[in-house]
């Protein structure tokens, strides 16, 4: 008997000391009941609070989240439905954007991109500043075959006047490829230039990409899956994608659908409720993960 417990033990001991990492995620926030389906989210430096959406079949509204998980202002979108909010970032300025442009099937001709002002967040209702309406040129069937379902999205950032959203790759035999494309912040329609392809990994539910963030600096930005994170620093601006890209394990995996930066080192990310897990907001500090210049 006594042999016996020694093995068990110095099993358990090799399971928990070989090959195994701490989870980078530490428990920040747990999310209030009524958002279940957070699939955007924005820290704001100024305020030292979040603002978060939810994605189809929730009401078009905003919701402003302290650091404690209570919903301080809850900022009806007016005159604007939610067709598939998938994302939100911000500008310099303050101002949010909506990506309005999830669409599973690839069957949409309506994606957008809705600007709210700074000046209207303290509000409990708000007409959009600016709809910026795009299409992907690429795309010439809706929908595409099955091996071709690129034109998904759920993850973007602002950077240079421009929006950079990448796609969640939904096509048979998924190969993890991501299409990046840029559109400009003016209103109106546009044709999204292709900028390149992102190539992650090829297990869709670890892999197909649901957010991304830039740096308060700008230096760095992030792409977010169900279980890694993707670090991008020293990119070309004109090619962002041919930057130094670390990738590291969440150890995690849940339904995260959103990633915002509280500074150039911390991230925090959300996942939504699913089978009685998640809904809340993980902190994130990147010093640990970065490569030392």
């Amino acid at each position: 008997m006594r042999v016996y417990s020694t093995l068990i033990l110095f099993s358990l001991f090799a399971l928990t000391s070989c090959g195994q990492k701490k989870d980078i995620t530490q428990d920040y926030i747990t999310l209030p009941n009524q958002l279940k389906e957070v699939s955007g989210i924005h820290y704001d430096a100024e305020s030292k609070t979040f603002w978060t959406l939810q994605d189809s079949g929730n009401k078009s509204e905003l919701y402003q989240i302290d650091s404690l998980g209570n919903i301080i202002n809850t900022l009806e979108v007016a005159q604007t439905k939610n067709i598939d909010w998938e994302e939100l970032t911000a500008d310099r300025e303050g101002n949010l954007y909506i990506g309005d442009f999830g669409n599973n099937k690839n069957q949409r001709k309506d994606l957008r991109i809705i600007k709210i002002n700074k000046e209207d967040l303290s509000k409990k209702s708000a007409t959009p500043a600016a709809i910026i309406s795009f299409e992907y040129p690429e795309q010439t069937a809706f929908p595409p075959v099955d091996t071709e379902l690129f034109y998904d999205a759920e993850a973007f950032f602002f950077y240079n006047d421009n929006f950079y959203i990448f796609t969640k790759n939904r096509s048979k035999a998924f190969d993890g490829t991501s299409l990046v494309y840029k559109v400009p912040n003016v209103a109106g329609h546009h044709k999204a230039q292709y900028v390149q392809k992102f190539k992650g990994c090829n297990i869709y539910k670890q892999c197909a990409i649901t957010g991304a963030a830039i740096s308060p600096d700008e230096n760095s930005f992030v792409l977010l899956s169900h279980s890694k994170v993707w670090i991008v620093d020293s990119f070309n601006p004109n090619a962002i994608m041919d930057g130094k890209i670390t990738t590291h394990k969440l150890h995690h995996v849940s339904q995260k659908e959103a990633i915002t930066f509280k500074d150039n080192n911390t991230l925090y990310l959300a996942d939504e409720v699913k089978d009685k897990k998640g809904g809340k907001i993980y902190k994130v500090d990147l010093g640990t993960l970065k490569p030392k210049p």
